[in-house]
């Protein structure tokens, strides 16, 4: 049975300050299907990514380069990347 593929996990701005990294590459657990359950689970994984994500409002998030909601499904070899919201002027 093939391993699953992890997911891609891009960090910009504070986010990237805060966890310590701009890009890794994890497996979540399953069940880990939205971008909201992503979130929620990353939050688990150090006081780095609950200070990036303990209040998920200002956060925006793309997969596979595409915006997305929190509701949005996620799948193994995805490209999901973390943003503060884009201010144009």
């Amino acid at each position: 049975m093939a391993e699953p593929r992890p997911l891609r996990l891009l960090y910009f701005s504070w986010l990237r300050e805060r966890i310590g990294t701009g890009e890794e590459e994890l497996t979540p657990p399953p069940g880990t299907d939205t971008v909201a359950a992503l979130v929620a689970w990353l939050r688990t994984r150090g006081p780095g990514y609950e200070a990036a994500f303990g209040t998920t409002a200002p956060v925006r998030c793309a997969i596979n380069q595409d915006f997305a909601q929190p509701e949005a499904t996620i799948a193994p070899g995805d490209e999901v990347a973390f943003f503060p919201p884009v201010t144009g002027g």
